[in-house]
């Protein structure tokens, strides 16, 4: 199964790109993914089922470590021949 995650971490800073953002990108380009989207506003990652997973879980712990006072996601999966 291949999955999409869409996530953004707050609060927002728009001067400078506060470190759990940046710790948050971080994690999901060096994951093993398959596609990695990255934005001021929201970042995008797609990959199977177990890299996304373990790259959310990753995500979350770090982001919430270095700061994020919350952390929106949202998880779909990617029908064949999408993505």
């Amino acid at each position: 199964m291949r999955l999409r995650v869409e996530f953004t971490t707050e609060p927002f800073d728009l001067d400078e790109p506060p470190r759990h953002a940046l710790v948050a990108r971080e994690v999901v380009e060096g994951a093993d993914l398959d596609a990695v989207d990255v934005g001021p506003f929201g970042n995008t990652a797609e990959g199977g089922s177990d890299a996304v997973l373990t790259a959310v879980d990753a995500l979350l712990r770090k982001a919430l470590d270095a700061g994020a006072t919350r952390v929106s996601l949202q998880v779909n999966v990617i029908a064949e021949g999408e993505g």
